[in-house]
């Protein structure tokens, strides 16, 4: 059985504030997009996670997918299954391609065993592998608060714009995005702030994280620019970076920067 995991860009992202377990309250609009990972699952012998495409740093028996059969297994009687995983999505991108991918891979095996889990049971699992991998069970656009774990609806359709990712070739860690935040209560709520014309979102709809990443990694902030300058709505890093989106009103073509980033068009 095949599934096609989807990732997905951060519209705005306020870091709020630092809590007593280290983590960090944030706000965010999860939005799902036209980029896929494929995942099957096959009966085998034993159960082993193949993955092609795209190299995935770490070992192919810690991916995540493994942990979400894992998960399943500990409550369902699952006979083992070959996990093949073709990596198409970038890494350490702010994308959210690992946990779609688990997201995915619990509604195939639910889907192949007849486990009969609801969405909700789907994304209790979910939450357990990552606090974003639950959104990926409904794939819907959601407000995500908390540590992005607590999501509510968004009314959003983007459908009739046209969208770029771009992949600098760079690698942003968490820890680095990170390092630079000062946690800061937002006079607008990003929540409050998607409602308005697209065309406002440019002077109103900010990624905290792009202070600290830009100033280490310059190229990634001329992509935004090169974006805005080719004639993009809107354009921002997704989450913590690398990757940088554009928004257009009619189809575009960037050939001029895919030379030093992958492009990925209508997304």
């Amino acid at each position: 059985m095949l599934a096609f995991a989807n990732a997905k860009i951060n519209l705005g992202l306020n870091i709020i504030e630092k809590r007593p377990d280290g983590y960090h309250n944030l706000e965010t609009v999860f939005y799902p997009v036209k980029l896929y990972d494929v995942i099957e699952i096959t009966d085998a012998a034993e159960t082993s996670c193949v993955i092609k495409g795209i190299d995935v740093p770490g070992d192919a028996t810690d991916n995540i997918c493994l942990k979400a059969y894992q998960l399943l297994k500990k409550d369902f009687n699952l006979p083992p299954q070959q996990i093949t995983l073709l990596k198409n999505i970038p890494v350490g991108a702010g994308l959210g391609g690992g946990s779609s991918d688990a997201a995915f891979l619990i509604k195939l095996l639910n889907q192949k065993f007849e486990l009969g889990l609801t969405d909700r049971q789907m994304e209790t699992y979910a939450g357990q592998l990552g606090a974003d991998c639950p959104f990926f069970i409904r794939n819907e656009p959601v407000f995500a608060e908390g540590i992005g774990d607590q999501f509510s609806p968004v009314d959003l359709d983007l459908s009739n714009y046209f969208m770029v990712l771009m992949k600098p070739q760079v690698h942003v860690s968490t820890a680095d995005a990170y390092s630079g935040i000062k946690p800061i209560i937002p006079s607008s709520s990003v929540k409050d702030l998607i409602p308005l014309p697209l065309k406002d979102w440019k002077l109103n709809l900010k990624n905290d994280f792009e202070a600290t990443v830009f100033s280490k990694y310059p190229e990634i902030e001329r992509v935004k620019t090169e974006l805005y300058h080719a004639g993009a709505i809107y354009a921002a890093m997704s989450g913590s970076g690398s990757c940088v989106f554009g928004i257009f009103e009619e189809e575009t073509k960037l050939s001029g920067l895919e030379k030093d980033n992958k492009v990925f068009y209508d997304v």
